[in-house]
């Protein structure tokens, strides 16, 4: 290992042990033993190709805002985009920027650009690249219908793909069923608009999601996809799960579709109380529950 990491040094900083508690916005988790922060995309591409070579396993990362991490070990690499990767810029009526870019920042800056598209982005708390991933969205909105293309690291080769070529879905794209792909920038097709307009929506949207999500406690966002037109909150208001709580986990009061850490919360504790709503749900309604929220570092 002294040499891989001796090797790694020369493109990154790396942390050691650090709590996932720390890297992602639930504040659950165990120890990442190796935490990697790129120097630029070429360092990226290098880091990769070392860590491929020798067979270790890892984990691209940006806020860890949809990641429910397990309380185990993880023995492999966590490489953070945030520090090095968030450069963007604005040419005629699109963006282009970096995977580790904060979705909400570039909302912001379009906005002051008076360009139209993000608003719904205002208040997810995540990167671009992780927005891509999972083709985020919100008020109907979502990334795929302002994606131009998506640059990659696929299969050892740096390409650039088009909208079609990601496979957005609801929640989902190719990036969610190819994992070893890299996603490194991204090109946005926004559209002209009135500044005082575009900023008086973005904070109507900030000041509704303060007024029904909880905020004030740690969660990974919405846990369960919608099922079609049904929203998994109604669901889960239906069968009696409101503040039910389980350890440190909790149902949200205030929207039934977050599971929030109450303190001290543990990964097997959202689990159980996931598993529950899952089964609950499929016992009165015969309606399978897909979680949004991405499960890291499980062994089971």
């Amino acid at each position: 290992m002294d040499k891989i990491l001796s090797k790694l040094e020369q493109y990154c900083t790396i942390e050691y042990d650090k709590s996932f508690k720390v890297l992602t916005t639930f504040k659950i988790g165990g120890i990442a033993k190796y935490v990697i922060y790129p120097n630029d995309e070429f360092s990226l591409k290098s880091i990769l190709d070392i860590l491929n070579e020798n067979n270790c396993s890892y984990k691209i990362f940006g806020y860890g805002s949809n990641l429910l991490c397990a309380d185990d070990v993880y023995e492999g690499f966590i490489i953070k985009l945030t520090r090095n990767m968030s450069n963007f810029y604005f040419t005629d009526n699109n963006l282009i920027a970096q995977a580790g870019c904060s979705i909400i920042s570039l909302a912001y800056k379009s906005s002051e650009k008076a360009l139209t598209g993000l608003e719904f982005a205002t208040g997810i708390p995540g990167t671009l690249g992780g927005c891509i991933y999972m083709n985020a969205g919100a008020y109907n909105s979502s990334m795929s219908d302002i994606v131009d293309s998506v640059k990659v690291i696929r299969n050892g080769e740096i390409v650039w793909l088009n909208n079609a070529q990601c496979q957005f879905g609801y929640r989902s794209s190719i990036f969610l069923n190819n994992p070893d792909w890299t996603i490194l920038e991204v090109k946005l097709n926004l559209k002209e608009g009135n500044s005082a307009d575009i900023k008086k929506l973005m904070k109507n949207r900030q000041k509704r999601r303060l007024e029904t999500q909880p905020l004030n406690y740690p969660s990974a966002g919405s846990t369960f996809r919608n099922i079609g037109d049904i929203y998994a909150w109604k669901l889960i208001d239906d069968i009696g799960y409101r503040g039910k709580t389980i350890g440190g986990a909790a149902v949200s009061e205030k929207h039934t579709n977050f599971i929030i850490n109450k303190g001290n919360a543990k990964a097997d504790d959202v689990i159980e109380l996931s598993n529950q709503i899952i089964e609950k749900i499929k016992e009165k309604h015969d309606i399978e529950m897909i979680m949004e929220v991405e499960k890291f570092n499980w062994k089971k």
